[in-house]
């Protein structure tokens, strides 16, 4: 037995094979189903819906679904990429014992305790046919391949084959039933669409299985009675053949194996027995120790088993399936059958060799296990596990071929691993006394020697003379002639070695592991798998190509390793040559694979740097794909990768890592982004090459290091232009700055005038000498300046002349590397980008100031570069420089202009002037873009934000919102004066704007109000309330109404903070009108009380709404309403007011009680929650009906639809409306109302 898979669980009772996937369904005792991938040994998902032990499980044989079968009488079908059950079968009273899908029709078998099976369609989810005849359990049922007939096992010591022909005509065709007269009590007893067929006798106990031969007409079966019967069946009757006597206990289960003639039983004796079909022998038994058998499964195309027991299950196979072969040169040897053949990898012939032995035990594993050829005698090795191990030594004649069937003579010896060491000597390892002995052609004994560790337990042909002996944890490269051992190298456990074709490398070859080592087992590499390494064979350039149970991958020699492709079956590599895979698969068949070699041959050209052929790769291949990218870059080579990708993106990350200033100036503007501009800024910066830095921060916005940068390359001209952006940005500190760049005095005392440091701009000027300066500012200091004390040797802070300048820092002159020589049209590319990159800044730049027109009012902010052209252009002039031109034969390179001829010359060909096209201004970006109604306001787009108003609140009357919008909009904008006699320039004010990087004019405008503010006057008109001044408090409350719905906040936080304050707003201005309307009635105590009550509902602060309980309680008690009083009393003590307080209101409560009841009758019930209209102030009990307006939420009786609120005087009452948005991200998530 040769396990692939086992787990540890509860006792498992059914087992089914997934007819495509590598999976498994094992269901428990426990009730839980688990589906396993044997491949992986993984769990891949439970089902425990069942109530109580699983005895049934089966995969569909196409779609995603198995049916289940448990002790709760349920008959389950699941869908397994669903991960859910889809539907319940009920009607079994007993125990379900199988269930089985048919593998043509939507039926499923099932047999049960309750002594009868029945068949359902899964489709129409119903029974279709009850089969009764057995007169207890039936253990088991299951349709024929091909048939219709089915068969059942049951306790009553019968195996029933029933015909469900009937069955099938009447579902599947049933339009032959229509013309037949109906057959009355057809069924009463069950029916006739299926019947008993044959019942066949013999077993003395409870039959517990049976099962049809995929094939032939036979039915094998298993009872209690420790047989196994095998039965033949014509179309008239049944009969016994054999019975298969050895089980000690009850047998379980029993099935043909589906590939081979033998069958397979298991047992409560804890023993799974192999039959031979033929001799009708047991020819292998496997047995626990204290784990009894269950079930069997077999996999309908693979070879696989599986058995499950009391503690799990296993997945197994009888024999190995991998053909013994061995390559020499272009011929592959190998065994097939009988036969030793030979197949001619350039002719792809395949023919027998001779004829070999046939095994002589009929147990499994009896076949070749590996070989070893020998090519200067003709002579092949087979090894076989038979007895332990053996091995057979042929000599094969030269006439040998054809189809001769008497088997070849052979010289055979116990022993494994025999391989040729020498000409004709051959060595063996004898397990039993532990020695490596040497063998001639003769198969006579010439030396016997022991292995270099204790531990070893196979040996592998390691060169003339030597052997790899492998341990446990190790191979050792033994001498046969000098007995010692002459390396080793410590490995995972070694099944196969694969010798390159000049035996310089040696590919050992583990369960999950790949060893490359030289041929003295120097360490090369060791790659990992996560799935069986089957076989493998070194390709002509030294890559090593080896095959998973599902992959064909490679093994680059530095240890790199990918997939070339998958595979549907596994197969076993014999040799690789060009594009092709030749192979064997598991049924011995040659097999030739065409695969893509580009991938790795690339990666091999990198690693031995072949660029010549990198070059060859990347102009004609078409490799692609980040694995590539990752690669190159994880490897050094992120130029040669910059020529695979498309994505601006990777290509700036790229062009950045290898210093490719040019490729990465182009992306950085595809991208357009600020952490673009200011990665390659950085990287510029670090190559001193500043006219990049310059454009950079010019996208950015980033003015401070702007100036610095000018200041540094001594660009006066730009500090200049720098301080007149400063200027229209109201930058004090930024005009300040390229003031003292400049060495500007009277700017810097024109600045600090305006700042209002008159004492500093009287003191700079006075230092300066500027005296006519110092008039003005001594008629705005209105007094006498003090008198500066003289130093010694006073020094002016005056910045020194520029004399280098706007010149990038030298560069080291290297070598252009091999890929940026080669690629011709890249190189082209690059020298463009590079050379139009000033003209491009000067584009970009251009269009920047047109879009700033509005708020900048200077659109001169691409500055020509100064100084001699660019040596790079392509575009430029000559320069005299001896190159090849049309004025070589003039000597023109000897005459010496002045440098004034070269700028005047710069000069006229730059006269021509095109006018910008005018941007769009920012306010107007607002208004497009924003969809709250304060940043429209601030924007100037009056009617959009009423619109929006209109919507979101239902505001119908904007007369109280003309003055808040105006100021918005003012405060959003400055003016900026410009020239003498022109109007000021106006500018449009957002939020965000600072000194620091800004990548572009800001999005949003900066509004006048926020929640500060807010705050602010909420604390005033909280002060007004506990002063009393109610009508300045009423129009503070008021006022903050009119200006929420134009606020405009940055975060979700906020928007709660907005909407509580609305309602402190809403809540406060309907108290204060009652409070207010209350003392317009003097001559009514009765309407007078009763608003005094309503004022006491509203959401008041604890301080308020104690001061309006004290005013309520002492109308109510002069009124004589005590038990009214008494409320209002008992509500005030409630909130612990001063002790002053409370024992005034303890003492009129205490009067209350004294005489109990109230003498005027008033509209309230303080019992009963209600609000209080905001236009009538009469209450509206809960379950009235209301209305509420959509602005600030107050409730008005339903009379009242239709009109204007009278509390915030905005909105109409009962209108519909979104509810209050004044955050954007309320506008991604759906506006929330308020």
């Amino acid at each position: 037995m040769l396990t692939k898979f086992e787990t540890k669980s509860n006792r498992v009772k059914g087992l089914s094979f997934h007819p495509k996937r590598p999976w498994i369904l094992a269901s428990l005792h426990s009730g839980v189903i688990q589906l396993w991938d044997y491949r992986m040994g993984t769990l891949i998902d439970r089902f425990d819906e069942h109530d109580g032990p699983v005895r049934g499980v089966h995969f569909h044989k196409s779609q995603p679904l198995f049916v289940s079968g448990g002790d709760d009488y349920k008959i389950k079908v699941w869908n397994y990429k669903l991960r859910r059950c889809l539907f319940t079968l009920l009607g079994h009273l007993d125990y379900i014992r199988t269930v089985q899908y048919h593998q043509e029709y939507p039926w499923i078998v099932s047999a049960s305790d309750d002594q009868t099976i029945r068949v359902w369609n899964w489709q129409s989810r119903t029974c279709i046919s009850v089969l009764t005849g057995h007169n207890h359990y039936v253990m088991c049922a299951s349709f024929h391949v091909k048939e219709d007939l089915v068969v059942s096992a049951s306790l009553d010591q019968t195996v029933r084959v029933w015909d469900i022909g009937g069955l099938r005509k009447k579902t599947v065709s049933p339009a032959d039933e229509i013309l037949r007269l109906p057959q009355m009590n057809s069924d009463l007893f069950g029916g006739g669409d299926a019947v008993v067929k044959y019942v066949l006798e013999g077993h003395d106990r409870g039959v517990n299985w049976a099962a049809f031969h995929p094939t032939l007409p036979l039915i094998v079966s298993g009872a209690d009675d420790r047989q196994v019967k095998l039965w033949r069946m014509n179309d008239t009757k049944a009969w016994e053949v054999d019975t298969l006597r050895g089980h000690v206990n009850n047998v379980s289960c029993v099935m043909f194996h589906a590939r081979q003639d033998i069958i397979v039983s298991n047992s409560e004796d804890k023993s799974i027995r192999v039959w031979d079909m033929s001799k009708r022998t047991g020819v292998q038994t496997f047995r626990r120790e204290h784990d009894r058998f269950w079930i069997l499964s077999a996999h309908p195309e693979v070879n696989l088993l599986a058995a499950g027991h009391d503690s799990g299950m296993i997945v197994f196979k009888l024999e190995r399936e991998r053909p013994a072969y061995v390559t020499q040169g272009g011929t592959l040897y190998y065994v097939k059958e009988r036969y030793l053949r030979t197949y001619d990898f350039a002719s792809q012939r395949d023919n027998p060799l001779i004829s070999i032995r046939r095994p002589g035990s009929t147990g499994a594993n009896q076949g070749a296990r590996s070989m070893s050829y020998n090519p200067a005698e003709n002579a092949v090795l087979i090894n076989t596990d038979a007895e332990g191990g053996s091995y057979e030594l042929y000599i094969i004649p030269k006439d040998a071929g054809g189809t001769r069937n008497e088997p070849q003579e052979f010289k055979r010896g116990v022993g494994s691993c025999a391989v040729f060491v020498a000409r004709n000597r051959f060595a063996v390892f004898d397990k039993p006394s532990h020695q490596i002995v040497i063998r001639n052609l003769r198969n006579d004994v010439t030396k016997k020697c022991n292995p270099p560790c204790a531990s070893t337990d196979a040996i592998f042909y390691a060169g003339t003379g030597s052997l790899l002996c492998r341990s446990e944890d190790k191979v050792v490269l033994f001498d046969v002639q000098q007995r010692t051992a002459v390396a080793e190298l410590s490995t995972p456990y070694i099944k196969y070695l694969v010798w390159s074709p000049d035996m310089s490398q040696v590919a050992l070859l583990s369960k999950h592991a790949i060893i490359v080592a030289s041929k003295k087992l120097q360490h090369s590499c060791t790659v990992h798998e996560t799935i069986r390494v089957k076989s493998g064979a070194w390709d002509d350039s030294g890559v090593f190509i080896y095959t998973t149970l599902n992959h064909i991958k490679y093994c680059l020699p530095n240890g790199d390793s990918g997939i070339i492709r998958t595979l549907d079956v596994p197969v076993y590599i014999t040799k690789v040559f060009g594009n092709f895979v030749y192979c064997l698969d598991r049924d011995g068949k040659n097999r030739v694979i065409q695969i893509d070699t580009t991938e790795y041959m690339f990666k091999l050209a990198l690693l031995q740097r072949k660029y010549d052929q990198v070059l060859s790769f990347i102009k004609g291949s078409a490799l692609c794909g980040q694995s590539i990218i990752a690669y190159l870059q994880q490897k050094g080579f992120p130029e040669v990768a910059l020529h695979f990708v498309r994505d601006e993106r990777t290509r700036f990350n790229l062009a950045v890592e290898c210093g490719n200033i040019d490729v990465a100036l182009t992306s950085a503007q595809e991208i357009d982004e600020k952490d673009t501009w200011y990665k390659l800024g950085v990287e510029a910066l670090r190559q001193g090459n500043h006219q990049i830095v310059e454009f950079a921060y010019q996208k950015t916005k980033n003015f401070e290091r702007l100036s610095f940068l000018y200041l540094i390359t001594g660009n006066v001209e730009k500090l200049g232009k720098m301080m007149k952006i400063a200027e229209m940005r109201s930058d004090i500190m930024g005009r300040f700055h390229n003031a003292l760049y400049l060495g500007d005095v009277r700017e810097r005392v024109k600045i600090l005038q305006e700042a209002g440091q008159l004492p500093l701009a009287y003191a700079t000027a006075k230092t300066h000498g500027l005296e006519e300066m110092l008039e003005a500012i001594t008629e705005r200091l209105n007094r006498e300046p003090e008198e500066i004390a003289p130093t010694d040797a006073p020094k002016l802070m005056v910045p020194p002349q520029p004399i280098l300048k706007e010149d990038n820092w030298p560069l080291l002159t290297i070598t252009k590397g091999f890929f940026e020589g080669n690629f011709a049209a890249g190189a082209d590319t690059t020298e463009a980008a590079g050379s139009g990159a000033f003209g491009l800044a000067g584009e970009e730049m251009g269009e920047g100031a047109e879009n700033m027109a509005g708020g900048w009012g200077d659109d001169d902010l691409d500055l020509p570069t100064d100084g001699p052209a660019d040596e790079d252009d392509p575009l430029a002039m000559p320069t005299g420089d001896g190159e090849d031109d049309e004025d070589g034969g003039w000597d023109m390179e000897d005459l010496e202009l002045p440098p004034d001829s070269e700028l005047d010359t710069q000069q006229a060909t730059n006269s021509f002037f095109v006018a910008p096209t005018p941007g769009v201004p920012v306010s107007q970006r607002w208004s497009q873009k924003s969809g709250l109604a304060g940043e429209q306001a601030a924007a100037g787009s009056f009617e959009t934000a009423m619109r929006l108003l209109h919507r979101q609140l239902g505001i119908v009357n904007f007369a109280p919102l003309k003055q808040p919008m105006i100021n918005l909009s003012l405060g959003s904008h400055s003016l900026v004066p410009g020239l003498a006699g022109l109007p000021p320039l106006v500018s449009a004010m957002g939020k965000g704007w600072t000194v620091e990087d800004n990548p572009s004019p800001p999005k949003e405008p900066c509004t006048l109000q926020d929640m500060s503010q807010m705050e602010e006057t909420l604390k005033r008109a909280y002060k007004l309330v506990t002063e009393g001044k109610f009508a300045e408090a009423l129009k503070s409350f008021t006022s903050l109404l009119h200006l929420i719905p134009l606020l405009v906040v940055g975060s979700r936080k906020e928007v709660d903070d907005v909407k509580e304050l609305h309602t402190i707003a809403r809540e406060y201005t309907n108290a204060l009108r009652i409070e207010i309307k209350r003392k317009e009635f003097k001559d009514d105590p009765v309407r007078q009380a009763e608003l005094a009550a309503y004022f006491t509902h509203c959401s008041l602060q604890p301080i308020h709404l104690s001061l309006s309980l004290r005013s309520a309680m002492s109308i109510f008690f002069k009124l004589k309403n005590f038990d009214t009083a008494a409320t209002f009393c008992r509500r005030l003590l409630e909130l612990n007011p001063p002790p002053k307080v409370a024992q005034q209101a303890r003492q009129v409560l205490a009067a209350c009680e004294k005489s109990p009841g109230d003498a005027m009758e008033l509209q309230y019930d303080a019992r009963n929650p209600f609000v209080t209209c905001a236009k009538t102030f009469v209450p509206i009990y809960r379950g009235s009906k209301d209305s509420t307006c959509p602005t600030c939420g107050s409730h008005f009786t339903i009379e009242c639809k239709g009109d204007l609120c009278t509390t915030c005087e905005l909105g109409k009452i009962g209108a519909d409306a979104s509810g209050l948005t004044v955050c954007a991200a309320q506008l991604r998530g759906g506006a929330g109302s308020d």
